[in-house]
């Protein structure tokens, strides 16, 4: 394998310009966080191409960007390709010359052979652009979760690619903000793919590839997660459970090839617990593990996190956060974003990632569990939805809503109050709205009193759109199943990628999920429903798999999530952060939100009478990235 990278450059059908070679360096140089061990560039008449290198393996021959034989054809990668070995003896044995170990060369010898199929035979993580100079073709490809980020921006004749948008703000590219992804930030909190916070820039979807050829942007999907049609025959519980491990520890001992050294973020949950009790079986002694804590015991794992280092005799560090980290880091982390993520774990994840870095180069994580297995309370909330819908609209309305919105606030992770507030605000909707209504921070009532009145005279599409569009795409028998491909649809691939990816990469390390190789995405797909949530119990069948693996305590454990007590911390050590940054001055700026919204949610917080906590910190987020990115 070669390393992860920021990759960059554009196309252009006219030709390029003397200010070419200057322009890819700028745009390359914004990258030198995703790879601080190494630069290349390619020019020609019409393409430029540009990576920033982090080693991780074939450290001397890896350079990039790669090409052919006979320099028709170039690459640069921003990944790993997990299979490559097998599919490096295959060209060899086709009589494909290859000069280095590097998993991004095989990438141009398999585009010679099967053209833009070449997508079909990777297994991994990675965004890949060719250049084929022959043909004059431009292929950006993205792998099939989403967990490499790659953009694009069309200016007349020319085609821009970057693996982050800062890099493409170094061309000549408006800056116009998206009112429509505005909105859907704050419904949301994160924006969803194809679209970006600018007008003009766009992201390439997961398993879809882009061709660009004589001036025309042609796309194409090559992947989707595929649920049963029908209704399934569940197989003898025994079957799922053996198949799970085999296939789980396969996808682990595939993400151990490094010349590197390797650890795991260790959250204490099952996920993660899981990948480092198969990494210790597949790798043996020495595993490197790292936490981040609280001193907000509702929001802390880390008791949980030294019971599975000690069961495995992992090297275990850890960190606690604090308030006085926090405002010193939203600015600088807001660059690193590039347009606004409002999920909080943002923090921790830099944290930890710093904290990582200083040991490893590679970490190996539990992201995707949650998504195959129905890990998260909304699995159970949609069950429960459906017998709240059954009770008289009249005693919903006007008893079961006015007690619960008359709950005492509390700052506690994942309350009763909080549950039962959130509850109540998306049960009324259908089933796969209720699912992002209970996501993210402003439902439909809110969103409209958040805005100032010409952004709401400006707003033309459903903010739900995309929920709409991803549900369109799965023919899904089972309802849960709908639910948990909107989740990878979404939450995963537009807010807990994203988020992995750009906080890593801020501290040049790299993340491996063993949960989301496409083939284990294939497998989990395929288990019937009712085995990952049995009754109110979630993930059944996973937790069966891992018994006498991880300790009983594990197992049973109440999920907490990787969030930070943000509620609490507003009202005492990051108050005069909030207040300065919702200043009226500072909103007065861009003029998009209701002054009189945001000051009558900031008393209502500051007095305790609520906790506003989810309203709050996309404000902040946004405020914190408009002021380094906004015109």
């Amino acid at each position: 394998m070669n390393a992860m990278c920021g990759i960059c450059g554009f196309v252009d059908g006219r030709g390029l310009d003397p200010g070419a070679p200057d322009l890819l360096k700028r745009m390359t140089r914004t990258l030198i966080h995703r790879g601080p061990d190494d630069e290349g560039f390619h020019i020609d008449g019409q393409a430029a191409l540009g990576m920033r290198r982090l080693s991780i393996i074939d450290l001397v021959t890896g350079h990039q960007p790669m090409a052919n034989e006979d320099r028709t054809v170039w690459v640069v990668m921003n990944g790993e390709i997990y299979n490559f070995p097998e599919i490096r003896k295959d060209l060899l044995a086709r009589g494909h010359v290859l000069a280095t170990q590097s998993d991004t060369e095989v990438v141009v010898h398999l585009y010679e052979e099967r053209g833009t199929d070449f997508v079909h035979a990777l297994n991994g993580m990675f965004a890949v652009v060719l250049w084929d100079a022959k043909s004059r073709r431009l292929v950006l490809a993205r792998d099939r979760l989403g967990v490499k980020p790659l953009h694009y921006c069309r200016i007349g004749s020319r085609l821009y690619f970057a693996s982050e948008i800062k890099a493409l703000l170094q061309a000549p590219i408006p800056r116009d903000i998206d009112l429509e992804s505005l909105a859907r930030f704050f419904t949301f909190e994160y924006i969803p793919a194809p679209r970006s916070i600018f007008r003009g820039i766009r992201k390439i979807l997961p398993g879809r590839l882009l061709v660009f050829e004589d001036g025309k942007e042609t796309e194409l999907s090559y992947w989707d997660v595929r649920h049963a049609e029908t209704a399934i025959v569940p197989r003898p519980a025994a079957e799922y459970t053996a198949e799970i491990i085999d296939r789980l520890r396969e996808s682990v001992r595939r993400r151990l090839i490094s010349d590197v050294p390797l650890g795991v973020f260790l959250s204490g949950g099952i996920d993660s617990s899981a990948v480092t009790a198969l990494m210790s079986e597949v790798a043996g002694a020495g595993i490197k593990t790292y936490s981040i804590g609280f001193r907000e015991k509702s929001f802390d794992e880390l008791d949980a996190a030294r019971i599975v280092a000690d069961t495995f005799g992992t090297d275990h560090r850890e960190f606690v956060v604090t308030p006085a980290e926090v405002s010193g880091l939203v600015p600088t982390l807001a660059g690193f974003l590039d347009e606004p993520l409002a999920d909080a774990s943002i923090i921790p994840t830099y944290v930890i990632s710093k904290l990582a870095r200083a040991y490893v180069t590679v970490a190996l994580a539990g992201d995707g569990g949650d998504e195959l297995f129905a890990g998260y309370d909304t699995y159970k909330a949609y069950k429960a939805a459906r017998w709240y819908r059954k009770v008289p609209g009249f005693a919903r309305r006007g008893l079961i809503r006015p007690v619960v919105r008359a709950l005492p606030a509390s700052a506690r992770r994942l309350s009763f109050e909080f549950k039962a507030k959130k509850f109540v605000s998306g049960a009324e909707y259908p089933p796969e709205i209720a699912n992002f209504i209970w996501w993210g921070a402003y439902p439909p009532e809110l969103r409209r009193r958040l805005f100032a009145p010409p952004i709401n005279a400006a707003l033309a599409e459903d903010p739900y759109a995309p929920v709409a569009f991803h549900a369109a795409n799965t023919r899904a028998a089972d309802p849960l199943d709908r639910i948990a491909y909107l989740d990878l649809k979404l939450y995963l691939q537009d807010d807990l990628l994203p988020k992995v990816d750009r906080m890593s990469m801020a501290a040049s390390l790299e993340i491996r999920a063993p949960f989301l190789d496409y083939t284990f995405v294939e497998f989990a797909a395929a288990i019937p429903s009712s085995l990952k949530l049995r009754g109110f119990r979630s993930k059944d069948i996973l937790k069966k798999a891992l018994a006498g693996r991880l300790p009983e305590s594990i197992l049973n454990k109440k999920k907490i999530g990787f969030d930070i007590p943000l509620g609490v911390w507003m009202r005492n050590g990051l108050k005069s952060f909030v207040l300065e940054t919702l200043a009226p001055d500072r909103l007065r700026r861009h003029g998009f939100f209701d002054q009189g919204f945001v000051d009558s949610i900031l008393k209502e917080h500051f007095a305790g009478s609520h906790n506003h906590r989810q309203l709050l910190w996309p404000l902040i987020i946004f405020q914190n990235w408009y002021d380094r990115y906004g015109r």
